[in-house]
């Protein structure tokens, strides 16, 4: 009689395939888990990769942008600064009532222009003296003013935004020395009571 292997029998091996099916499924979804997890770093990577770049592009247009601003506002300061001769050489004239007829309408002309460009003139008598925009040419003492003012403009100012191009020469009156400037009234101390 011939002997038949063990597991001939159906369902004699079914326990052992359902192990291997199980094991390789086991394998297979442990080698899926640990792959999605690998791919989902590598996006979270490159996500942050691709967010750098976007941040280091946006600043990099923001100072561009910065940089062309300053180097056409250098531009046209420089070429404003060289008209400024020209606008005082017009103020002069028009001093003396030599701005008229065809003159005038192309002064008016330039003047529109450089305004356009954002040159200010600045400076006018009877405004309080400021050593960041005014040079003092000039100065004497004078009992009309309480603080240090220009009392003649001698040549204007002119700035571009906040950019002084050039200050104004001015003449300047100060005080009368010993006169009060504190602004208190008469009889009355820094501590507030009076003189009795």
């Amino acid at each position: 009689m011939t002997e038949k292997p063990q597991g001939d029998q159906p369902g004699d091996d079914s326990a052992a395939e359902e192990a291997v099916l199980k094991a390789a499924e086991e394998a297979v979804s442990g080698a899926g888990t640990d792959e999605l997890a690998a791919a989902k770093r590598e996006a979270g990577e490159r996500t942050a990769d691709l967010q750098r770049l976007q941040a280091e592009y946006q600043n990099y247009r923001k100072r561009v942008e910065r940089d062309r601003a300053t180097v056409r506002e250098i531009a046209v300061s420089n070429i404003v600064e060289s008209l400024i001769p020209v606008l005082d050489d017009i103020g002069r004239a028009r001093e003396h009532g030599e701005v008229t007829g065809g003159f005038k309408s192309v002064a008016e002309s330039l003047e529109t222009v450089v305004a356009k460009l954002g040159l200010q003139q600045f400076g006018k008598e009877g405004e309080p003296f400021d050593p960041t925009i005014h040079e003092a040419l000039m100065h004497s003492y004078s009992s009309d003013v309480t603080e240090d003012t220009c009392v003649q403009i001698l040549q204007p100012g002119y700035r571009i935004g906040e950019r002084i191009i050039r200050p104004a020469m001015v003449a300047v009156a100060e005080p009368q020395p010993g006169t009060q400037t504190t602004g208190e009234p008469d009889g009355d101390t820094a501590d507030g009571s009076s003189d009795s």
